[in-house]
């Protein structure tokens, strides 16, 4: 047993040494540095209930998950509509007067809490769910990404609800974990 410990020891070692090669040779940030007790609040976060820290870290890798979904999606509407309608398509796409009007008021918001501005583009400001219609207005535009307006339809719709509980601090019941593995997978079916 000792030994096949210290083999085990040693493959980690070599594989970690690869990995780093890997790392600098391709100017790579795999990750592996990640510490994330690091940036804890040291004088707060423990003042708060042990079940909560447990919630917390379990919903975590759900938020980074949609984190990197929603910012994902943005991009790619703004790619696409950028290439069919140019740097002002926002000005020039079809995009419904509630969403501006929303986009607006958000901006002007930030504006007047004299926070920093978290983007330069009107599509930062707009919700998960009104990406969906802008997608499904500027169909013409961007609907030759997707193999189907009915499944785009159905997969945002179900993204928008399973993101209720991830952006709003609930935890997600078992189910809806897988719910949202299977969702997350066929958004990107959608675009094979």
């Amino acid at each position: 047993m000792e030994e096949k410990l210290k083999l085990f020891a040693i493959s980690n070692q070599m594989a970690e040494r690869s990995l780093d090669y890997i790392e600098k040779e391709l100017r790579l940030d795999l990750g592996r540095d990640f510490d994330p007790e690091k940036d804890k609040d040291e004088e707060y976060y423990p003042q708060f209930e042990h079940m909560i820290r447990v919630q917390a870290r379990e919903m975590a890798v759900h938020y980074e998950l949609f984190y990197c979904l929603e910012v994902s999606i943005r991009k790619l509407i703004q790619e696409k509509m950028t290439a069919e309608l140019g740097d002002d398509w926002w000005h020039r796409a079809e995009i419904p007067e509630h969403i501006k009007k929303n986009v607006k008021e958000n901006i002007q918001r930030e504006i007047d809490s004299a926070f920093s501005q978290r983007a330069d583009h009107e599509i930062e400001y707009t919700t998960f769910g009104e990406l969906g219609e802008i997608v499904r207005k500027n169909w013409d535009h961007v609907g030759d990404i997707f193999n189907s307006q009915k499944a785009f339809n159905r997969v945002m719709n179900s993204l928008n609800l399973l993101r209720g509980p991830i952006a709003h601090c609930s935890p997600l019941a078992a189910d809806e974990v897988v719910r949202l593995k299977l969702t997350v997978g066929d958004w990107f079916r959608l675009m094979e």
